[in-house]
């Protein structure tokens, strides 16, 4: 038998990348690829890309750069470019780097294994259109080899929202969902391989309306049949727009066993003047409201959220706005980024904050969310969780793994296996972990 061939992939960005990443490497596992940790033992390179950080095209074509030696010492090495900055850049990146032997939009990457080929016989293969068939359903079923036991899920792609700093609608497109029974499957599959814990994909995760046996089901309702298999014992979910957090989910949260007490719920700002500039459809205030209702179904519930400071047109006043709903909400945890143009968006044509003012705001902000995050995570100890353990951790003896509210949580001295779901009392607190022991 002839020795495989092997793959290396680098993933750039978003869950739903990893994701991506899984499935592209399972769709080239049936040309004879298995995956490796080392670019240089590699066949072929994949890069998947990310297009919302700053410069994120020019970071693709520096890495890029780096394997020219590679590609001289192998002239056989196959390097493609998967992703949002593939989508975004087409044939643009074989134009700036002829080492490069594929280019793969994100809905295309069911086509890898002919793309492959094509690059096999020395021809430049290119894909970056929204076909009209079902990528999912093309793709061959997933592997049947054990895995950890937590995995993430897309079950919504796209976006419709058009929010002024984004690229997402041009590069993944329209919001589209995958029907339900295809996702029920998958997380069967899943689980039989050994899979606990599911964290369910989407550009606007929210907004899916799949369809179900009768008519397009919610995001609740296939949260709750997905609570009806055995062995899946934790459900989560990312990332979710205000606009589409609907009642039958906010009670979802408060009655559904499976699904955990974590939400990620973006705001980008506190201030109403450059919500509206950023095209959020919401306000402060209903944010605010929102963030109640869901407190109420669910009060022991920690909210994350993502921030940008220096929007164009951003004032100290909008700034400090931020500030106070940083404050009313206290979040566990929180992603807050510096606001860098994408050409194409509305944004970018706008007056730009000046830059060491927006990082003055950034670090004022992140020491807020820090503070917050101290705190919450400080006052769990005393109390009693329940973790899913996933790997052995950085001591010996030492096992870590997740606590519902997401927290991580390390234990010395046990006798635990990935994927053990066990009660731990919390005995430290950390930099950015808890320390407990199993009860």
């Amino acid at each position: 038998m002839s020795e495989p061939k092997k793959l290396y992939i680098k993933t750039y960005g978003c869950q739903m990348n990893v994701y991506d990443s899984e499935r592209m490497s399972e769709a080239l596992g049936g040309q004879g690829y298995v995956e490796t940790q080392s670019p240089e033992d590699a066949d072929m390179i994949l890069l998947n890309t990310c297009h919302i950080r700053e410069k994120a095209a020019e970071k693709v074509y520096s890495e890029l750069g780096r394997f020219k030696g590679l590609k001289a010492e192998k002239p056989d090495l196959k390097i493609g470019v998967a992703g949002c900055v593939a989508q975004a850049e087409g044939e643009e990146i074989m134009r700036r780097q002829p080492l490069v032997d594929l280019v793969v939009g994100p809905q295309s990457y069911h086509r890898l294994p002919e793309l492959e080929a094509k690059a096999r016989a020395g021809e430049k293969a290119l894909d970056t259109e929204f076909p009209e068939e079902d990528k999912f359903e093309k793709l061959k079923n997933r592997p049947k080899a054990k895995r950890g036991p937590t995995a993430f899920l897309t079950v919504q792609e796209g976006c419709d929202k058009f929010c002024a700093f984004c690229v997402v609608p041009y590069t993944r497109g329209a919001e589209v969902s995958r029907p339900a029974d295809r996702i029920l499957r998958e997380a069967q599959e899943l689980v039989e391989r050994g899979v606990r814990e599911i964290t369910l994909l989407g550009q606007n995760v929210n907004a899916y309306h799949g369809a179900g046996p009768d008519g397009d089901m919610t995001l609740a309702g296939l949260i709750w049949e997905l609570n009806k298999i055995d062995g899946l014992e934790r459900i989560r979910f990312t990332t979710s727009h205000p606009n589409d957090m609907t009642d039958d989910l906010i009670e979802a949260h408060g009655t559904c066993e499976k699904l955990m007490p974590y939400l990620h719920l973006p705001v980008q700002s506190g201030s109403d003047r450059i919500l509206k500039r950023m095209n959020r459809s919401h306000t402060a205030e209903s944010y605010l409201r929102l963030i109640e209702r869901i407190r109420e179904a669910r009060p022991d519930i920690l909210m994350s959220g993502d921030f940008i400071v220096g929007f164009p047109e951003e004032t100290e006043e909008d700034f400090q706005a931020t500030l106070d709903l940083v404050e009313q909400v206290r979040y566990g945890y929180a992603y807050s980024f510096k606001y860098s143009t994408r050409p194409g968006t509305p944004a970018a044509e706008r007056p730009q904050v000046d830059p060491q003012e927006a990082d003055d705001r950034l670090q004022r902000l992140q020491a807020l969310i820090t503070r917050h995050q101290r705190e919450i995570q400080d006052a769990m100890v005393g109390r009693t969780v329940r973790v899913l353990f996933e790997k052995p951790g950085r001591l010996a003896g030492q096992m870590v793994g997740k606590s519902e509210y997401l927290h991580a949580v390390h234990v010395s001295g046990a006798d635990l296996s990935a994927g053990d779901l066990r009660n731990v009392r919390i005995t430290a607190s950390g930099a950015n972990s808890l320390a407990g022991e199993v009860l």
